[in-house]
């Protein structure tokens, strides 16, 4: 009993801030949360499982289009398919399709990026979805 005694003492003389910290120390190596302690006093690990559920069911919703790869004898034709897809003059689509792999259309939907990357594929890009 003398050694949590002299704990306790030591507790005593702790500033605020220094509680604080000890605190959150506690928590982070024995990965508890001590604001969710009922009212017994109780402090309730959290479960493991239960966080790898809620990472599988949030679905991704936003999708990156990327320009990944152009063959050289089918670059007037993608060059063509990434100016309707993006309504971006010659210049610009130009040094786009030049400077892949770049991402060509960011946080779009599934559908979308899915309907872009068959058009552009049909040129003879190579394109993907991230």
């Amino acid at each position: 009993m003398t050694k949590i005694n002299n704990i306790l003492e030591e507790l005593k003389s702790l500033t605020l801030l220094e509680a604080a910290e000890l605190v959150k120390s506690i928590e982070e190596a024995f990965d508890v949360d001590v604001s969710s302690a009922s009212s017994s006093g109780m402090i309730v690990m959290p479960d493991s499982s239960s966080s790898i559920v809620s990472n599988e069911v949030e679905e991704k919703t936003e999708f990156d289009l990327v320009l990944e790869e152009v063959p050289a004898p089918k670059k007037i034709a993608i060059l063509k398919v990434v100016r309707s897809l993006t309504g971006l003059g010659l210049k610009e689509a130009k040094d786009l399709v030049e400077s892949a792999p770049k991402v060509l259309k960011e946080s779009t939907s599934k559908e979308d990026a899915e309907k872009m990357k068959s058009k552009l594929e049909e040129a003879g890009a190579k394109v993907s979805i991230k």
